[in-house]
């Protein structure tokens, strides 16, 4: 089951020639979702390849760096003739501003577009095997973060030892792994658990937006597959990072460390660094014990089971 985050803008506030404002594209499966979408952040899908057939969009807080790609991106989509209905999450208290900001220039868009209003600690997408989970965030506005937990996976079927017991091969080994006990021609009846490993994790995905590193954080992030966290400054910058509301590439990295995080991905880099981001790297790398990307626009994450 494929699961993947392609970085499309990776700068903060201010975008520079190798990074746009922020906007990340996950897919899992042949679901798609885009969270937040900076200014020509449809260019991005375009030149990175990951398609427009986007399910939802969930936006972690109404700053012009992270909304002002949406109404181009819409009226792309109205132009391309989507008739499936949009869902974009905003959170509350800004729903207007995302509905007025959409129809900035007068037009309504021909498919159905739902603003949801949603606060932290909530699951705002229900689907079969995962959802999509709200967390509290800290900035200088309202704000959220989003993560993306699968459900936990069947055990794994011991086929030898269903043999082993009698079980024929068949439709019994289905029932038995959907959690069926059965009944074989002697009247022996094999267990669930005699057959079935323990339940697999499935996978989380983070995404902070801009934050704080906060204790809210950590607990959404805790064991995470891969966190796409905020680190908008080297930490020799500490005191503008906290001044801003935004976290610290060390701060990043400490969290994850503590939050068991197995990747961590740095993202929303100051333009005030250029090209010369090793600092932000080095500084998460210290903290953290997992592996520690410095995203850049165009930058795919394969995420596999563990």
């Amino acid at each position: 089951m494929t699961l993947s985050a392609t970085f499309l803008g990776t700068s903060g506030a201010v975008p520079t020639v190798e990074r746009n404002p922020s906007a990340l594209h996950l897919r899992r499966e042949g679901d798609a979702f885009l969270f937040d979408a900076g200014e020509g952040t449809q260019r991005q899908m375009m030149r990175y390849g990951t398609g427009f057939d986007v399910d939802a969009v969930f936006l972690t807080h109404v700053h012009g760096d992270h909304v002002l790609g949406l109404p181009g991106l819409v009226q792309t989509w109205d132009f391309n003739d989507r008739d499936r209905p949009l869902d974009v999450y905003t959170p509350r208290g800004t729903g207007d501003q995302i509905r007025d900001l959409v129809t900035a220039v007068g037009a309504t868009p021909s498919f159905r577009l739902d603003v949801h209003e949603v606060a932290a600690g909530e699951t705002v997408l229900d689907r079969e095997a995962y959802g999509i989970e709200t967390f509290r965030t800290e900035h200088r506005t309202r704000s959220v973060g989003y993560a993306l937990v699968e459900d936990d996976r069947k055990g794994r079927f011991d086929r030898e030892r269903a043999e082993e017991l009698g079980v024929p091969v068949g439709p019994k080994f289905s029932k038995l792994h959907a959690g069926t006990p059965v009944e074989l021609d002697d009247g022996t009846v094999v267990e669930p658990e005699q057959v079935v490993g323990d339940p697999r994790p499935g996978r989380t995905v983070v995404y902070t937006g801009d934050t704080r590193p906060i204790d809210a954080v950590a607990t959404a992030a805790a064991g995470a597959d891969l966190l796409v966290h905020d680190a908008t400054f080297a930490d020799d910058d500490a005191e503008r990072a906290r001044q801003t509301a935004h976290s610290t590439a060390g701060e990043a990295g400490r969290l994850a460390r503590e939050a068991g995080v197995e990747r961590l991905a740095l993202t929303h880099i100051s333009s005030r660094y250029g090209g010369n981001v090793g600092a932000l790297k080095a500084d998460a790398a210290a903290e953290h014990d997992g592996e520690t990307l410095l995203a850049h626009d165009g930058l795919t994450i394969d995420v596999p089971y563990r």
